[in-house]
């Protein structure tokens, strides 16, 4: 059974800013939007199985690869909380956690 789904507004952000940053340097929301799709389906996937994630060291939370992001969130209950959207090329000391 599949768990509820919680976006932080942190993942928000996140997730808003890398579509905006797409759309910004290629002019088309083609990308964005399969980008999205694809951030979309790996959290249902994640809903579903939410141990595929590896759990950070030492930490309750996990992250799961998918492409150059990761996606990290929380499994609480019934709940996948969504904490943040990394993309992983990005320079790692802006990472928040």
């Amino acid at each position: 059974m599949a768990k509820r789904i919680v976006w932080s507004k942190e993942a928000l952000a996140d997730r808003i800013q890398i579509l905006d940053y797409w759309y910004q340097r290629l002019g088309s929301k083609d990308y964005p939007t399969k980008l999205d799709d694809t951030f979309r389906n790996t959290v249902q996937l994640l809903s579903r199985f939410p141990d595929l994630g590896r759990k950070l060291k030492n930490q309750e939370e996990r992250f799961f690869v998918k492409d150059a992001y990761q996606i990290f969130y929380l499994e609480d209950g019934e709940t996948i909380t969504i904490l943040h959207i990394w993309d992983t090329r990005r320079d790692p000391e802006d990472f928040p956690l």
